[in-house]
């Protein structure tokens, strides 16, 4: 191999890495804030699991976040406003990112 295709190998295997990072940082960031929502939704043990579960596969409607949104802002109509739940899906967006890396 040559010192290109090195380079080229490697820039695919981080991209490989970094794409699989993010998606297990969403789909965590997803379960954290179903298990948020199930708990204002007065949901306990495998019911908030499943509720959380349900966010989770939300996500997988379309692309981008506004699937998640949007069924949040559904379930949680009169407990949480948009920006509640904005400000909520950002913060649990840092926290599973941590928790992602941590693992690593």
């Amino acid at each position: 191999m040559t010192t290109f295709d090195d380079r080229e190998h490697a820039y695919e295997t981080k991209f490989a890495h970094d794409a699989d990072l993010r998606f297990r940082a969403e789909a965590r960031r997803n379960r954290l804030l179903g298990e948020w929502a199930a708990g204002l939704l007065g949901k306990t043990g495998d019911d908030a699991r499943t509720y959380a579960l349900t966010i989770v596969t939300s996500d997988f409607e379309e692309p981008g976040e506004e699937d998640v949104f949007r069924k949040l802002s559904t379930d949680l109509a009169g407990k949480a406003d948009a920006a509640t739940i904005r400000d909520k899906m950002a913060e649990m967006r840092a926290q599973a990112r941590r928790q992602i890396i941590d693992e690593a």
